[in-house]
């Protein structure tokens, strides 16, 4: 596949990009690249060769959920500027 800036031009516009003429040459350069590069990869023989999943070995390492205690009502509400004794009392922000 040849890169060339009709190509780039018609891709930028798709993308909504705005493409400085200036730097159109060296945009093509490097799409050219990245197309060789990735035809290189398709000549490769990956016949036996299992595909990556992860990067790792490990999966799904996670932490133990555990109940932990919390502060109580009186002790949240202490410092809130506006509450009715249950909850905080905030200004009203939708409209309906």
């Amino acid at each position: 596949m040849q890169v060339d800036e009709k190509l780039v031009s018609h891709l930028a516009h798709l993308s909504r990009l705005n493409v400085a003429p200036e730097k159109m040459d060296k945009l093509v350069a490097d799409m050219q690249d990245l197309v060789v590069f990735v035809e290189q990869l398709n000549n490769l023989d990956t016949t036996g060769t299992a595909p990556l999943m992860h990067m790792g070995d490990n999966f799904n390492i996670l932490r133990v959920d555990e109940v932990a205690g919390s502060i109580s009502r009186e002790a949240a509400l202490k410092n809130a500027p506006d509450s009715d004794g249950a909850f905080f009392k905030v200004p009203k922000v939708i409209r309906k």
